[in-house]
């Protein structure tokens, strides 16, 4: 539909960037920080960074967050590192990580920011993942009891939760991102009953929050693309549906109304891997109810029917860990209508708006970004990153969140990834998203100095006029 006249952002949308504790902090064992699964990753590929220094974010959090208020952000949507707190999961707490988030959380306020806290991101403590991980019952109460801590410590002064950051990607893709621990990656019915017990967690979570934060708001925060039909043909278009529910709707019909999709469910009872539900658990999962959705989008997905043969599968711009296609499911496909970027991501502004449609229309509850971004090979040139790329690819999505707000979306948020360069998941300190340039490589962390990109200027620009000139 085009409008003659463009509905404006909502006064009081929240302009702001998305990072996470073990990609940006570093520190990893510092002032008493246990280990988790990430930071133990043993697939990563040889000459790749690890996350021990990442940015150094734990100690330049006062540096980062005075550009964070010169870039103008309204909010600032981050994790809290389980082992920082709880350093074996369940054990005890521990005062000087808990005393960080504080210095953190208080420096954003002072300068007017509003934290969005993250409860879980890929981050499991190595020590709960040695009696188990999300296999054994015992982790949802250890997550039950983390968020406790957390609410009671900050929930004074944050008033926006999510709980587990892109639940689908551990599951469909564990291995790429290092969520999948020492033992490696499971069979798939061991990885849905992981699956079925965090969703369990989450919900638990969402009902402390409601119980002892009546004033705080807490969602989900899911990977969410629209599916395309390869084709008009029938067969296309049910396997879409088919993926769609599996990749997509399996995790916020649990989240948002307690139950599983039934396609998913059906899927997985076909497949033999359906979990095992115990005495309780429907009541849980029923009393976890999100205040709002909170989603990461970087591109859609097209698929057609399976063809029944390894023709179905398809390693995303040549990345063997990623996988797509599941024979007698779906088989990827390519969509020829899209650019796509240097690490194989189709690029589609258009399909963002068709996301957030969908997602209002079936569950009506308001809408946040908080991942969208295109990771690049920045150039660092006479100490200055000219990155019109990534200008042009906020620019293009941010246009179409503002589409989506004129269909009657309601969006109060974006958090594009990311504020500052950060350790890629799985591809390094090379492929870069931030605002704000950090000078390290791979093997060499420099001097870790900071410098605002071209981006960084453009985006301070949108944020000054709530979104109404792009540039």
């Amino acid at each position: 539909m085009d409008y003659t006249q463009l509905t404006p952002f909502p006064r009081g949308f929240l302009w702001g960037a998305s990072t996470s504790a073990y990609q940006v902090e570093g520190a990893w064992n510092e002032d008493g920080k246990g280990p988790s699964v990430v930071d133990l990753h043993i697939h990563r590929a040889e000459g790749i960074s690890d996350f021990t220094v990442a940015a150094d974010h734990y100690h330049r959090y006062r540096e980062d967050v005075s550009l964070f208020a010169e870039l103008g952000l309204k909010a600032y949507r981050f994790s809290i590192a389980w082992t920082r707190i709880v350093p074996d999961g369940d054990g005890e707490v521990n005062p000087a990580g808990v005393a960080f988030y504080h210095r953190l959380i208080d420096e954003l306020l002072s300068h007017g920011i509003e934290p969005i806290v993250t409860l879980y991101h890929f981050d499991l403590p190595a020590a709960l993942d040695d009696r188990g991980g999300w296999s054994d019952p015992a982790t949802i109460e250890a997550f039950a009891r983390y968020a406790g801590i957390l609410f009671d410590e900050y929930g004074d002064k944050v008033t926006t939760w999510l709980t587990i950051n892109e639940q689908n990607m551990m599951i469909l893709h564990g291995k790429a991102i290092g969520t999948t621990g020492r033992s490696g990656q499971a069979d798939q019915r061991t990885i849905y009953q992981q699956n079925h017990h965090m969703f369990l967690a989450a919900a638990r979570a969402m009902a402390l929050c409601h119980e002892v934060l009546p004033g705080a708001k807490i969602g989900p925060a899911p990977n969410i693309v629209s599916v395309y039909a390869a084709s008009p043909a029938p067969e296309d278009v049910l396997a879409a549906d088919d993926w769609d529910a599996i990749r997509n709707l399996m995790y916020l019909d649990v989240a948002v109304r307690g139950t599983y999709h039934p396609l998913a469910w059906a899927y997985l009872t076909e497949r033999g891997i359906a979990p095992k539900l115990r005495e309780g658990d429907a009541e849980t999962l029923a009393a976890g109810r999100p205040d709002f959705i909170a989603f990461n989008y970087y591109s859609t997905q097209t698929v057609g029917a399976s063809r029944g043969d390894a023709s179905d599968i398809q390693h995303r711009g040549g990345d063997q860990q990623i996988v797509r296609g599941e024979v007698g499911v779906y088989r990827a496909a390519k969509n020829e209508h899209l650019p796509t970027n240097a690490f194989g991501w189709e690029i589609d502004p258009v399909g963002f708006r068709t996301t957030m449609r969908r997602l209002w229309d079936r569950y009506r509850l308001p809408l946040i970004i908080t991942e969208n971004g295109s990771g690049a090979f920045d150039e660092l040139v006479d100490g200055v990153v000219h990155d019109p790329y990534r200008i042009d690819y906020l620019r293009r999505h941010i246009e179409q969140i503002r589409l989506a707000i004129s269909d009657g979306v309601d969006v109060f948020g974006y958090c594009p990834w990311s504020a500052m360069d950060l350790v890629s998941t799985h591809q390094g300190i090379s492929k870069r998203y931030g605002f704000i340039h950090v000078d390290r490589t791979e093997t060499d962390l420099r001097g870790l100095e900071r410098s605002r990109k071209d981006s960084f200027h453009w985006y301070r620009g949108v944020i000054a006029v709530n979104g109404l000139d792009l540039g």
